[in-house]
């Protein structure tokens, strides 16, 4: 793939960002957009490894390898059509994917692995601005009515696979707008909503209906869905976040769940008014985020641009070696050490092998959290953890948000009143069918799987797409 010597001749060009002083003081996205001759340059490295690992790494089975090489070729349009053949929206995982295909990548044994990521960022983002993505509308209809109750990244790409396949979709979305935890979960920094709206666009094109404000389970009930519909497909998410059970948690102002702040914030940036009673503000505040993931780095990204006076992150876990042992991990997803733009943004400290054990304040206000420090042992195959003796500690603290990650679905509601059979919390369905225990009810996305990532949506929602369509029709030319 691409050029023969690539690999050799060329080095890893990583993306360029705008200066943290400057890119703090707005929202909007800050990668430097790279020229086509740089990008093609970077296709050239695809080596012709004879296995593409990459493959192996992407969930949605992207043709990696192939695009690179269009890439190179500056066909572009080429590139697109093999990128559009698996992902229904590259411009989404080109942003916010962790690039599992980078680290399963041949080359990432040397360190250096295709920028497989950017390559399929500039792919859509040139064919947007070309005006090459077009609606695909079906030449003939089913006849057959499908709901999507969801408007993730599950969602969209299952709508949108099904209408193309010729049935008619209604997609309901609990909040005002489309676009689920993309819409209020992803920061503006990381992806502009303007994307999701030019897909939304598309797809109505396709014969899409939305319908925003609708809450299944609580506005319109689930039966009434069933009696509309030939199939439903739950969509929903796993939005229950995990709580921090300690001493005072609910006895002060200014502990949050971190989707609380980022939803707001996201909203103040679409122009919408938040009311100053309940306001989520980090301005002028020391700020601890609990949780060492990507929800805690929007956190402190969000924090630092608001003006807080300080930012400090706890993660219960050790600390991952700064480098991998490839010869234990690759091709598979190595844990190690991941500095973020948003570290890079101002955080004070990071914290490793850190238990929360309360907090504490004044006239009903938090002021402090005290911390201990834990061991980790393995003990029968399993890790344990402990106290370490006297490791105690107290940060000050104005306000807390917990990025802890989330635990399942949200059962109240949809879910109960559709008596679907539940799985360790989740809605029980396999990835083949991607049948609930109930008829013509379908589940796609992180309230099948957990949560996950984006990638993994999609991927979930183009199978159940498929699954759909076979149960309607029989057969399907939908691709897994």
């Amino acid at each position: 793939m691409g050029k023969p010597t690539g690999f050799m001749e060329l080095p890893r060009t990583e993306r360029s960002y705008v200066a943290p002083e400057e890119r703090i003081q707005h929202y909007r996205e800050f990668i430097l957009t790279p020229g086509d001759d740089e990008v093609a340059a970077q296709g050239a490295r695809c080596m012709d490894c004879g296995i593409p690992f990459c493959h192996q790494g992407c969930p949605i089975n992207n043709i990696i390898p192939e695009w690179n090489d269009e890439v190179y070729r500056q066909d572009w349009k080429q590139a697109l059509d093999i990128l559009h053949s698996t992902n229904n929206f590259p411009e989404f995982t080109g942003r916010i994917c962790p690039a599992p295909c980078e680290a399963a990548c041949t080359l990432n044994l040397q360190d250096t692995p295709v920028t497989i990521k950017s390559i399929e960022c500039a792919i859509i983002d040139k064919a947007w601005a070309m005006g090459w993505v077009k609606p695909q509308i079906p030449m003939q209809r089913s006849g057959k009515r499908v709901a999507v109750i969801g408007s993730g990244p599950a969602g969209l790409a299952c709508a949108q696979q099904l209408a193309r396949a010729g049935h008619e979709v209604v997609v309901y979305e609990k909040n005002d707008r489309i676009g689920g935890l993309m819409r209020y979960g992803i920061p503006d920094f990381k992806m502009e909503k303007q994307l999701i709206d030019r897909r939304i666009a598309q797809m109505q094109a396709e014969g899409v209906r939305f319908r925003p404000n609708s809450h299944i389970g609580k506005d319109i009930s689930a039966q009434q869905l069933l009696n509309l519909y030939d199939a439903v497909v739950l969509a929903v998410g796993a939005e229950k976040p995990r709580d921090l059970d300690v001493a005072g948690r609910n006895d002060y102002e200014g502990v949050y769940f971190a989707m609380d702040f980022l939803r707001q914030q996201n909203k103040r940036n679409a122009g919408d008014i938040i009311a100053d009673d309940i306001a989520i503000t980090a301005t002028g505040k020391r700020v601890v985020v609990i949780g060492g993931g990507d929800t805690g780095s929007d956190c402190i990204g969000t924090s630092i641009r608001q003006g807080a006076a300080s930012v400090v992150q706890l993660e219960i876990l050790p600390q991952p070696p700064e480098k991998e042992n490839k010869l234990l991990t690759w091709p598979n997803w190595p844990n190690k050490l991941r500095t973020t733009s948003s570290h890079q943004e101002g955080i004070k400290q990071r914290y490793w092998s850190v238990n929360t054990q309360s907090v504490t304040g004044v006239d009903g206000k938090i002021t402090h959290l005290n911390a201990v420090e834990v061991e980790w042992k393995q003990e029968g195959g399993q890790w344990k953890m402990s106290n370490k003796p006297n490791s105690e500690f107290t940060l000050e603290a104005d306000i807390v948000f917990l990025a802890m990650g989330f635990t399942n679905p949200v059962h109240e509601g949809l879910l109960i009143d559709l008596g679907v059979e539940l799985e360790r919390g989740h809605i029980k369905a396999n990835d083949k069918q991607y049948r609930t225990s109930v008829d013509k009810v379908f589940a796609a996305g992180d309230g099948r799987r957990g949560q996950s990532l984006v990638v993994w949506a999609i991927r979930e929602g183009r199978q159940a797409a498929r699954a759909v369509d076979e149960y309607l029709m029989g057969s399907s030319e939908l691709p897994r």
